[in-house]
């Protein structure tokens, strides 16, 4: 396979993937269009390396639309499991917006930035102050229930399978439980649950690369976001390798990318 990857330090381990730096795409248009796979373009790349150059790119897509806006992605998982959602509030983040959170969800409840990650722009809110701060910092308020957890779980999927999921719990009198803010990591008893909520959301959102944060409340299991890009940190300690899980994805993908059509109607 000809492969061009935009992103060294993730494809270390692929071999043959020949780094390109995001910036120099048109540079090597003709590399680009020649290669089989692309990965891991930066995001403002993926709409014209897809829907102009036709070019496959992993992680796929819909991996990068909806893992880019946590709005979006919601809107996804509510579409296709309701039930496995927290209670969310999308909403203008107005006098009338900010009544209406207040008037629905107790405190404390959780906010979030709309593109975030590792634990960034996530915040428990404990009063009406820190919901007037938050909401003056953002146009739109995402906010949640705040589930009663004191760790969560993190769901590695690549390609067309789990490759690992492990819990991650916060230090004491710590919010956060990423493992980048310090979270303690543990791969004992994972649920069966959420291993198949994860297969179930990925498949059907036809996302290829992505950590999934899994909530776990009385056994029933909340999706709280995905990742696109996760750290490694967790799965490195356990020996676990991602690029040859990458490499035999997309030696499996046997359909051609499309060809773009260079003629130009007479009136350009």
């Amino acid at each position: 396979m000809r492969l061009l990857t935009f992103d060294t330090l993730r494809t270390l381990g692929i071999p043959g993937a020949r780094p390109i730096k995001p910036t120099d795409w048109f540079r090597y248009q003709a590399d680009i269009l020649d290669a089989d796979w692309l990965l891991f373009p930066a995001y403002w790349q993926v709409n014209a390396l897809v829907y102009a150059w036709k070019r496959r790119i992993f992680p796929s897509i819909s991996s990068y639309h909806l893992g880019h806006d946590k709005i979006q992605m919601t809107r996804a998982f509510e579409a296709i499991c309701a039930r496995h959602v927290p209670l969310t509030l999308i909403l203008p983040a107005t006098d009338s917006g900010i009544s209406e959170v207040m008037d629905t969800l107790n405190l404390p409840f959780v906010a979030k930035e709309v593109r975030s990650s590792m634990g960034r722009g996530v915040h428990l809110i404990e009063s009406h102050a820190d919901f007037r701060r938050y909401a003056g910092n953002n146009d739109v308020l995402y906010v949640q229930e705040h589930l009663p957890i004191q760790r969560d779980l993190r769901v590695v999927w690549v390609g067309r399978q789990v490759v690992s999921a492990y819990w991650r719990e916060a230090q004491e009198g710590h919010f956060h439980n990423n493992v980048s803010r310090g979270g303690r990591i543990s791969f004992d008893n994972i649920p069966q649950a959420a291993i198949e909520l994860t297969q179930h959301v990925a498949s059907s959102l036809a996302i290829d690369h992505a950590g999934f944060d899994i909530a776990v409340v009385d056994g029933h299991c909340y999706l709280l976001e995905f990742n696109l890009l996760f750290g490694t940190q967790a799965l490195n300690s356990r020996g676990i390798r991602l690029e040859p899980l990458i490499l035999d994805y997309l030696a499996g993908q046997t359909t051609p990318p499309l060809e773009p059509d260079w003629t130009l109607p007479s009136a350009c």
